[in-house]
């Protein structure tokens, strides 16, 4: 069989090679093929080759250069070549089948110990090196690779405990210039009669037991806070003319604290300064137990001894740690924490009165909190259990209790809802009608009686025993909690809150507070008293 070609390419005849075949003795036709005119010259035609013959070695190079460098992905159209080049070239790309290969080696050795004896690199520079002179199999690489990992997370868990408990220590000391103000002011009431005036003066005597105006009441031993706390509700409130105050602290402080509020007059408040000793209720009749709690050996080692000993901190996770740390704060043995529990006794005049702890800043007017409807309940209190903030706003019961002891589940539901201390409008008239305090004191002594294991937490447990029914929640944007515990606290909804609540370690007194919620504290500190500035307070 023969392809002829016409001159013209016009044409292409297909004839059989065979002699024999026709009758005229030569190869007939056994088919004519007339092709359509050319639309293009030859000229055209020669251009068009030689300009791929240009072009498709730097295609091919290309696609060979872009397998090389293991590029596996790509979906846009002007990477098609490097898709297509390992194919192109007859090369199949092995790296989606290493990775499969390691995990598989992974997931082997996931279940295997690493031996005491392996040797493990330092860094990763020397882990590099040692690949380079040791030929280690595919598995030992694992093995290095799991006991290098399992190393740097047991120094980083130990350098995160270790965090904790120094954490821990600076919250509960006192600062040096917190300690040099209460010695200075202590001196200046010994030699200063001015500092040793009284508060408040006789004929403002009456007004302490007037149930017209807006009663407040301090518990604390820290001057300091106190000062900020009494600052910022004056500077806040839209009638500061009808507030008082009334400051309750230790025997050992008192002097100080009396000191710094009759040479810082609040006026127009009142502030009134009483030691715990000038109560005549405070008997060891009218508290045994709290006497008990504060002295009984076993709970002082618990809150002052080793924080460490006896304890499995390998099972224990940072947050149940840093838990029990707060836990173990001295402060929850103080007459101090627990004074709230006997408001109605030690304010026997006063028929409603807002209670608020020492590391709080009031910055709104907190006067309509005298109008809230308690509907014959004695608390009005954030409740705690309604937030999106998991570590302060999502507390229940079965936060703070011990639900596998019998009388605690017998008694608690762990789902019912927690509320919160450090701001709170009490109800005294209502109180007085119950046995709230009876309640208190009886839960105090079982815990007492099963070491400890009812609950841990300070006061508030008891509390959510004793009141019990009788919670009103308030709204939440009175009273914000976590300032103390939350470096990622939203600044925008602290500004908008009544008062803010540095509950947890990092108080804005100490080196340890975080830096972005601190300002809101030290606009209430003034700076320009001789005796901030003698102690360096905050420089």
């Amino acid at each position: 069989m023969q392809l002829h070609f016409s001159p013209s390419m016009r044409s292409i005849t297909i004839s059989s090679s065979s002699s024999g075949g026709n009758v005229n003795g030569g190869g007939g036709d056994l088919m004519k093929i007339k092709v359509a005119a050319r639309h293009f010259s030859y000229r055209t035609l020669f251009h068009t080759i030689l300009i791929l013959a240009f072009l498709l070695p730097f295609v091919f190079i290309l696609t060979a250069l872009v397998t090389l460098e293991g590029v596996n992905k790509c979906s846009s159209f002007d990477c098609l070549g490097r898709r297509l080049g390992p194919k192109l070239l007859g090369r199949t790309d092995d790296s989606g089948r290493l990775v499969k290969d390691f995990v598989k080696i992974l997931n082997q050795v996931n279940s295997e110990e690493v031996p005491d004896s392996l040797k493990l690199p330092e860094s990763f520079s020397q882990l590099v090196s040692e690949m380079k002179s040791n030929k280690y199999n595919s598995k030992e690489f694992a093995l290095i690779f799991k006991g290098m990992m399992e190393r740097s997370e047991r120094e980083i868990r130990a350098s995160k405990l270790a965090e904790l408990m120094s954490k821990h220590f600076a919250a509960s000391a006192i600062p040096k210039a917190i300690h040099c103000l209460s010695l200075r002011l202590t001196d200046e009431y010994s030699s200063n009669a001015h500092a040793r005036r009284q508060l408040p003066s006789p004929e403002l005597l009456p007004l302490l037991s007037d149930n017209s105006h807006h009663h407040f009441v301090l518990s604390t031993d820290n001057i300091l806070a106190a000062a900020v706390v009494v600052a910022s509700a004056v500077q806040s409130s839209l009638n500061p003319e009808k507030i008082i105050f009334h400051v309750i602290t230790d025997k050992k402080t008192y002097a100080g604290m009396h000191s710094w509020f009759a040479l810082n007059p609040m006026y127009p408040a009142i502030v009134e300064v009483k030691g715990i000793h000038q109560f005549d209720w405070l008997t060891r009749e009218n508290v045994p137990v709290l006497e008990a709690v504060e002295n009984h050996y076993g709970i002082r080692n618990y809150y002052h001894g080793n924080h460490i000993a006896g304890a499995n901190l390998t099972d224990t996770t940072l947050r149940a740690f840093a838990s029990k740390l707060q836990a173990r704060s001295p402060k929850y043995i103080s007459l101090l924490n627990h004074l709230r529990i006997y408001l109605p006794e030690l304010f026997p005049n006063l028929d409603k009165l807002v209670f608020v702890d020492d590391d709080v800043v009031i910055q709104r007017d907190l006067s309509p909190l005298w109008d809230i409807d308690l509907n014959g309940k004695i608390n009005g209190a954030v409740e705690t259990c309604k937030g999106v903030d998991d570590w302060v706003m999502s507390k229940r019961l079965r936060n703070y209790f011990n639900f596998s002891h019998p009388l605690i589940s017998k008694n608690l539901d762990p789902d019912e809802c927690a509320w919160a201390y450090g701001m709170n409008i009490f109800d005294l008239r209502a109180w007085r009608k119950t046995n709230i305090r009876d309640t208190y004191h009886s839960w105090l002594k079982e815990n007492l009686k099963s070491n400890m294991t009812l609950w841990k937490l300070g006061t508030l447990p008891p509390a959510l025993i004793a009141f019990k029914g009788y919670v009103h929640p308030i709204d939440p944007s009175w009273h914000m909690l976590g300032l103390g515990y939350q470096n990622k606290t939203d600044v925008e909804s602290v500004k908008k809150a009544a008062v803010i609540h540095y509950n947890g370690p990092s108080k804005p007194w100490l080196e340890i507070g975080f830096e972005h919620l601190r300002p809101f504290w030290t606009k209430y500190v003034n700076y320009s008293n001789d005796f901030i500035r003698n102690c360096h307070v905050l420089e």
